[in-house]
């Protein structure tokens, strides 16, 4: 949503100041944000993976620098930064252990790393508790109690957060929500995990591809074989095209995506009963400006309403996430922002 974003002017910013950085496996956002969740600069890096952790926190930390000269404030003005990441990790200790969009940054101290080249401490979190975060302050869920995030992209992420506390884990692995089950017979879809049957291997955006090109390969009629005998590589934003424009097969695909999402979210409100449900990540269709987003949630809420408990299923809100891409590096300012007025004991914190 970057042609969306606004930036609240140093005047009209309301202190203390943090840093959110959100580290990706091709790029590292990075911006400034208020006591009030809004952004007051942002800048993106590329990550280049393959120099290695210590040189993208080398870089990441010069790019700190550079957002809060941007925003106008001083170095000194920063309370905390708050640096979302993602793939195994031990949080307490603020290790990477086992990223798999990284490889070659097992093992590496990644907070302490990123607090010798930004000169700041650091509060480190999975990157998708950060985006939840982001929603929960100032997003859709800021009319929230608690609230249970999925993110559809590449692989299904996942988001707790319970008032102010960003479900971790014991080890650090909590809100894995891509990863909970949903089919356990021999049918099974393997998910890229290497396990069967989890929600990622029917709702991520490489299992639409798969799903659409094995209905393609049983011969059924689509306006998708024309556009790939036009030269057009079949991709997920393909297949949305297709079916917002009526096509029979790339709308049932996506129809039965959205009702094994159903499934799932229905298993996590059973185990969480959240406040609400947000659904964000590159997969949402549009959202609610698009027939075709709109005809999701609608079948999301639906296989909701036929699997739910009663009450959970009329009082749980599910809608679209509002902060897009935005989500990670506010929602790491807001979790080190929910550090440091703990650090320092402030009473009621209030979001």
């Amino acid at each position: 949503m970057a042609e969306l974003r606004k930036f609240v002017a140093r005047h009209e910013a309301l202190e203390p100041f943090f840093v959110g950085v959100d580290l990706g496996g091709t790029n590292v956002k990075v911006g400034v944000v208020d006591d009030a969740g809004r952004p007051m600069s942002w800048l993106s890096i590329p990550t280049k993976s393959p120099a290695g952790p210590e040189d993208a926190m080398q870089r990441t930390g010069e790019a700190v620098a550079h957002a809060i000269a941007v925003a106008s404030v001083k170095p000194a003005e920063i309370a905390r930064v708050g640096l979302g990441s993602p793939g195994t990790m031990d949080i307490p200790t603020g290790m990477l252990l086992e990223p798999p969009n990284l490889p070659g940054w097992e093992n590496f101290p990644i907070r302490a790393r990123l607090e010798h080249h930004c000169g700041h401490q650091v509060t480190f979190a999975n990157d998708a508790n950060a985006a939840a975060y982001g929603e929960f302050w100032v997003g859709s869920g800021q009319d929230l109690a608690s609230m249970v995030m999925f993110t559809l992209g590449t692989g299904v992420g996942g988001g707790i957060i319970i008032g102010d506390l960003a479900v971790d884990g014991h080890h650090s692995t909590g809100a894995e929500c891509g990863h909970i089950i949903i089919e356990m017979g021999p049918q099974a879809r393997m998910c890229p995990c290497g396990q069967p049957g989890h929600l990622e291997a029917y709702c991520s955006a490489t299992a639409v591809l798969k799903r659409t090109q094995e209905a393609l390969a049983e011969g059924r009629a689509s306006s998708l074989r024309t556009r790939m005998a036009g030269g057009e590589e079949l991709t997920t934003v393909v297949i949305a095209e297709a079916a917002e424009a009526g096509d029979e097969l790339a709308t049932s695909v996506l129809v039965e995506t959205a009702r094994y999402f159903g499934v799932g979210v229905t298993s996590i409100m059973h185990t969480i009963d959240p406040d609400g449900v947000v659904i964000g990540g590159a997969m949402t269709f549009g959202g609610t400006t698009t027939t075709l987003g709109r005809r999701f949630l609608d079948e999301v809420r639906a296989e909701v309403r036929r699997r739910a408990f009663p009450v959970l299923a009329e009082k749980t809100s599910i809608e679209y996430a509002r902060l897009g891409g935005d989500a990670g590096f506010i929602g790491a300012a807001g979790l080190a922002r929910l550090a440091h007025r703990k650090q320092h004991r402030i009473g009621n914190v209030e979001r």
